[in-house]
Formats: structure tokens, C-alpha cells, sequence
């Protein structure tokens, strides 16, 4: 993706709007092609550079769980933010992964265009792959700005989205264990 081409198509739209040589406006071109670069980095990424062997030998036989990891997306339909919260857990079998590693991980999918159905069934299959996990769940909780600014334009709502996997699909004791964590305050 070229930083030029970003420019000009930005500039493109402004001029279709608004006076693109307004005070406010002359810079914008290169201040949201750069924003967008930033905001799509998962494309650009290497998930092997991101996980960097920050997997250890644990012989933890219990939910390792990590909630309220913040992310910002792109809603693929409008390409409009979504803004939430990612709680991932996982039961090792032998492995654990490094906890920033987790926050990586969402960051990885989650800074493309996306749905964010998909955006968390990506997260629990990665987690899962790279774990060798017996199970994992992951739930996200994300507000759209598409859904918030245009059509229906419902301020308070938030979407809720879950994927299990392994254990936390197969049993029920595991999966209310894990929704259980997440739903702690704090």
C-alpha cells in the first residue's frame, strides 16, 4: 500500500465534499492516509515476528484468562470504527503463550477491515493453533460508529460475539467457568 496513492484518493474524496486548500483540510490528505496505514497494519504484519517464541513449557491444568484486551477495528461494510473489548482464555496442554502476546494477537486481526463475527472466530482459531490449547474461548463486546453515527443511529448499543473451541465447545463446566472469569468486574 503506497502513502501516495492513500494521499491522492483522500484528497480525491475531500475535493468531492468540501475545499480540500481550507485551513482545516490542507493537510488532511497525508494525516488520514497515514491514520489508515496505522489502522490496517494487521495486512502488513508477520504473525510469526508477533508471537517471536514467546511460547513456555507450564504445567498449568486451569483456565488462563485474559479480559478487557482494548481493540479498534474497521467495519468492512462502511469502513467505520467498531471499538471494544476482546476476553480470551485458553486451557494449556503444556504451553503457555506470553500474556502480551494475547493483545498482539487481537491487534493482528483486528487492524484490517473486518466483521467482527469473524474478527473473533480469527482470534480463538490463532490462539488455539499457536497454543496446541485443549480449548479456547474468546467473546468481544464492540460498539459500531456505523451503527452509532448513520441508519439507525442507536447510541447505547453493544454488540456481543463468542467463538468456542476444543474444551470450552465440549463442555459446559469449562465454558460457564470461562464466562464466569470474564464476567468479573474490574
Amino acid at each position: 500500500m503506497k502513502f501516495e496513492t492513500l494521499q491522492q484518493a483522500y484528497l480525491d474524496i475531500i475535493q468531492e465534499v468540501d475545499d480540500p486548500n481550507r485551513e482545516g483540510l490542507k493537510d488532511t490528505p497525508a494525516r488520514a492516509a497515514k491514520a489508515l496505514l496505522s489502522l490496517t497494519e494487521g495486512y502488513r504484519q508477520n504473525l510469526d515476528e508477533i508471537i517471536n517464541g514467546a511460547l513456555f513449557s507450564s504445567n498449568a491444568q486451569s483456565i488462563v484468562a485474559v479480559k478487557n484486551i482494548e481493540l479498534y477495528s474497521l467495519c468492512e461494510h462502511h469502513l467505520l470504527p467498531f471499538i471494544g473489548k476482546c476476553h480470551i482464555g485458553y486451557l494449556p496442554q503444556g504451553k503457555v503463550l506470553g500474556l502480551s502476546k494475547l493483545a498482539r494477537i487481537v491487534d493482528y486481526f483486528a487492524k484490517r477491515f473486518q466483521i467482527q463475527e469473524n474478527l473473533t472466530r480469527q482470534i480463538a482459531e490463532c490462539v488455539m493453533e499457536i497454543t496446541g490449547a485443549s480449548g479456547v474461548g474468546v467473546v468481544i463486546e464492540a460498539k459500531h460508529l456505523c451503527m452509532m453515527m448513520r441508519g439507525v443511529e442507536k447510541q447505547n448499543s453493544v454488540m456481543s460475539t463468542s467463538t468456542m473451541l476444543g474444551t470450552f465447545l465440549e463442555s459446559e463446566t469449562t465454558r460457564k467457568e470461562f464466562l464466569q472469569l470474564v464476567a468479573m468486574h474490574g
